[in-house]
């Protein structure tokens, strides 16, 4: 194992040990070796256009805004092939929350985020990328298998 060393100012070291103590790290170390594959896969999916993911992209909007659940549900039916559920909740009078489970190559769900996400109306859009591998569709699974006799996708998380 390396060993880093790193400064930071007393606030920041205070703010890093509550955060620490908060999600109930016994080390410092532990911490930030989890920070830092964060940071890692969230630049490693940034670069990525051709993977694929699944991924969970949840938002707020306004049901009384102009037209905007028939625009928001048009645009899920011109995306089924990403869109694979989609879960309504009433927050109150006015407000809905959805969450969408989505799959598909990385590029076009994102596309498909930013899209829904910019509709008017459309407030606190959050996505939640995985990336993933994809194993071959003729994979099978042996003779008692709930799956019947054709092959299927399975989506495998990258490590």
């Amino acid at each position: 194992m390396e060993r880093l060393t790193i400064s930071l100012d007393e606030g920041l070291a205070a703010e890093f040990d509550r955060l620490c103590a908060r999600r109930g790290y016994r080390s410092r170390s532990e911490a930030l070796r989890d920070l830092i594959r964060a940071e890692l896969e969230r630049a490693r999916q940034q670069e990525d256009t051709t993977g694929f993911c699944v991924a969970n992209l949840s938002y707020v909007y306004n049901h009384h805004q102009r037209d905007l659940a028939e625009r928001l549900t048009d645009l899920q039916h011109r995306h089924h092939d990403l869109v694979v559920a989609t879960q309504h909740v009433h927050l109150d009078h006015d407000h809905c929350l959805e969450s969408m489970i989505l799959q598909g190559a990385m590029q076009a769900v994102r596309a498909f985020a930013d899209t829904l996400s910019a509709e008017r109306g459309v407030r606190h859009g959050l996505l939640n990328l995985i990336a993933v591998e994809r194993v071959a569709a003729d994979h099978r699974h042996g003779r008692h298998s709930s799956h019947g006799d054709e092959g299927h996708r399975h989506w495998t998380p990258k490590s």
